[in-house]
């Protein structure tokens, strides 16, 4: 079927829409996928309201964001990136939180979920860089360790028990509640981050879907963006997902070997 996705792709504008899946051969898991960890994610109304729960979100995510940083692009996202390179991608839309892609060499990257390096005050809504919060963090808990290893979930956070004595540093402008720029549950993709990936994949005359199990509906909205319009859709990931049968070709396999073989069918002409 690769060679099938091959032949479809060849001579067209490649709209791509990435799941956790393309970052688990970077040492980040996806939800759902096999092996994925057991997990309760954070409600953003829970966060708002509680300061029991934001204690425990924030130094899970602590710990969790300082190994995020330490991971690395992998041959799936560098594939892409060499596809931007040629000019065949309108874009990426990816529902990851973490930079790989921009890492890897992708510039126009859109994040559906939002991402993990940035932090915003529900007050004010001041928008910090995470390193500086991150510092303020260790300043307030000095006695917090990173270890060396930790199990990473695929927005970035940590599962532990986290200390009452955890201290949570209030926005530095107005004394409020900082969350991280990621949409948790409960809350919807902002509209114009949602119109700039509605944008990249109706600039497509195929889509490439990489490593999502299509579960989470920003996804589905997408897609249904390209199949209203006729557009070719493929599909490349470790097990099922919600659009299979609606895909025009369905790869069975992970995206790091199949996205490299398709960028070098695809770019070797050039």
């Amino acid at each position: 079927m690769l060679d099938a996705a091959i032949d479809l792709l060849r001579g067209k504008r490649i709209a791509v829409l990435t799941g956790a899946g393309i970052s688990t051969d970077s040492g980040i898991p996806d939800y759902r996928g096999e092996g994925a960890p057991a997990r309760t994610p954070m409600v953003f109304e829970t966060f708002r309201s509680s300061e029991a729960a934001r204690r425990r979100y924030w130094a899970g995510s602590h710990l969790g964001w300082r190994r995020f940083t330490s991971v690395h692009p992998n041959d799936g996202h560098r594939a892409l990136a060499l596809l931007e390179e040629a000019g065949l991608i309108t874009g990426i839309a990816t529902q990851n939180v973490d930079d790989l892609h921009e890492r890897a060499g992708s510039s126009n990257v859109t994040h559906v979920h939002g991402q993990m390096h940035t932090v915003s005050c529900l007050q004010c809504g001041t928008t910090f860089d995470r390193h500086r919060i991150a510092d303020e963090i260790e300043r307030l808990n000095p006695w917090i360790v990173i270890p060396d290893q930790v199990r990473l979930q695929p927005d970035g956070d940590v599962e532990i028990d986290a200390s009452h004595e955890f201290q949570v540093p209030p926005c530095p402008v107005c004394g409020g509640v900082l969350k991280p720029d990621v949409v948790f549950f409960g809350e919807t993709v902002p509209p114009k981050v949602f119109a700039e990936a509605r944008d990249i994949i109706a600039a497509g005359s195929a889509v490439l879907v990489a490593g999502s199990s299509l579960v989470v509906n920003s996804g589905t909205r997408l897609l249904e963006v390209a199949r209203r319009a006729a557009v070719p859709i493929v599909i490349v990931n470790r097990g099922e997902t919600r659009w299979d049968a609606r895909a025009a070709i369905r790869v069975e396999g992970g995206t790091s070997e199949s996205l490299t073989t398709i960028a070098d069918a695809l770019v070797a002409p050039f």
